[in-house]
């Protein structure tokens, strides 16, 4: 068994603490937000606003739906375009529940911003969301954002000035204009919390159910996710049966999505691929490219199933979700296009329910270790691999579940474009 680490440059591991700090908040900051906190958990729900924008980083907007959804916030996501599908980072395209002129007469218990650029700057040239934001402050209500909006729009509105922040790294210059700059993963600090980038927007989003519904909420939220317990210099795949995977210029890889299908994993996959430049086909396996994903997360596919199926991939990977991996396991054209793959001695892989609920009862596992979501592993065959948080064996490659998502990604992308390209998409995420 050949394990393979993925391991940064120490300047870059310097600047990231082992703990994320949300849990490491001064004395002064936790006692402010712990009355904030209370005064929340004693009203009759707690409504979020996400705003989104044309250039929104999706992986930082949909982690934070997601993650909030899954706590049992009500959380509106808006449009500050005319329409309200937007045009994400990476080719991805979201379907927000309402426009941002809609939302203002909502009193929210927290704004939460996503990054991304130039994302990030349409937020803060929409005069009305720029309102809404300044009215939450100025209330004493939590506002949030993560990579270049805590800088790009936060900074520049003013409500920042005496805080500490943090943002992505590029913009720390910009942000130390309008606020004390700090390194940390989350900074909490009054009623403003920051985050640095797409790979620290779970802890982001945990800390954000914590100030929202409190500790014992954010654990039981946050068990599920298998997030990483440590932010160290490294990460481990077990691979098995070593083979070296090739393609032609370019990876082309085909990821299904459907109804039910879990959001954080399909658009981390697609993500994190597309930053690789692999040519990445999202297809849905309904009648329609709108999908309707497990935590009602409306994004679009780039084309319907039976047309994307008349290509020829290097790769097909299953995301998970409990709802889109039963739609995957009784689509007869998904079961022919891996049982082709297979048989044509290509890559496939999954994540979560899928290795369980797809791969697994149609034949697809056979001789193969694997893992899946730890409530599916005790589906799986042969379960001496179920802990590992990735497994590469030969040309399959399986996975747990959101927390895991990043490292199943850059997993692809170290075994199609080698160590250097994975490391170095790794570091501009904040993976590592």
């Amino acid at each position: 068994m050949a394990l393979r680490h993925l391991t940064p440059l120490s300047p870059f591991t310097n600047l990231t603490p082992r703990i994320p700090s949300f849990s490491l908040l001064s004395a002064t900051t936790s006692r402010r937000n712990n009355r904030f906190s209370l005064s929340v958990m004693a009203s009759a729900s707690r409504k979020v606003l996400v705003p989104i924008a044309n250039g929104t980083e999706p992986m930082e907007a949909v982690i934070t739906i997601d993650v909030l959804r899954r706590a049992g916030a009500d959380v509106t996501v808006a449009s500050v375009e005319k329409e309200l599908r937007i045009d994400a980072c990476h080719g991805v395209k979201i379907v927000a529940d309402a426009l941002i002129s809609d939302c203002v007469d909502t009193v929210f218990d927290l704004v939460s911003l996503p990054g991304g650029m130039p994302g990030a700057t349409n937020l803060r040239d929409n005069n009305t969301l720029q309102n809404i934001v300044k009215k939450q402050a100025s209330e004493g209500r939590l506002y949030a954002a993560v990579c270049a909006s805590p800088a790009v729009a936060l900074g520049s509105w003013g409500l920042l000035k005496g805080l500490k922040a943090t943002c992505y790294p590029a913009f720390m210059e910009q942000l130390s204009s309008s606020a004390t700059t700090v390194e940390s993963r989350v900074q909490l600090d009054g009623h403003a919390i920051t985050s640095r980038g797409p790979g620290t927007t779970m802890e982001y989003s945990v800390a954000l159910v914590e100030q929202l519904f409190g500790k014992e909420k954010a654990d039981e939220v946050s068990g599920p996710l298998l997030m990483r317990t440590k932010h160290d210099d490294q990460f481990i795949v077990t691979e098995l049966n070593k083979v070296q995977w090739t393609c032609g210029s370019e990876p082309k890889i085909l990821v299904p999505v459907a109804d039910g299908s879990e959001e954080m994993e399909a658009i981390i996959i697609i993500d994190v691929l597309r930053r690789a430049k692999a040519n990445v086909v999202v297809a849905s396996v309904g009648d329609k490219l709108e999908i309707l994903a497990s935590r009602k997360v409306k994004f679009v596919a780039d084309m319907l199933l039976d047309e994307a199926a008349k290509q020829s991939y290097d790769l097909i990977v299953l995301p998970g979700g409990l709802g889109g991996a039963q739609a995957f396991a009784n689509s007869e054209t998904i079961v022919n296009l891996l049982k082709k793959q297979s048989e044509s001695d290509r890559y496939y892989g999954a994540i979560c329910a899928s290795p369980a609920l797809v791969l697994e009862p149609h034949g697809l596992l056979k001789g193969k270790k694997a893992t899946a979501f730890p409530a599916m592993c005790e589906k799986l065959s042969d379960r001496s691999e179920a802990e590992s948080r990735v497994v590469v064996d030969g040309k399959l490659i399986t996975s747990r579940g959101p927390g895991t998502t990043f490292e199943f990604s850059l997993a692809i992308v170290e075994k199609f474009l080698g160590h250097e390209k994975a490391l170095e998409i790794a570091k501009a995420m904040l993976v590592v």
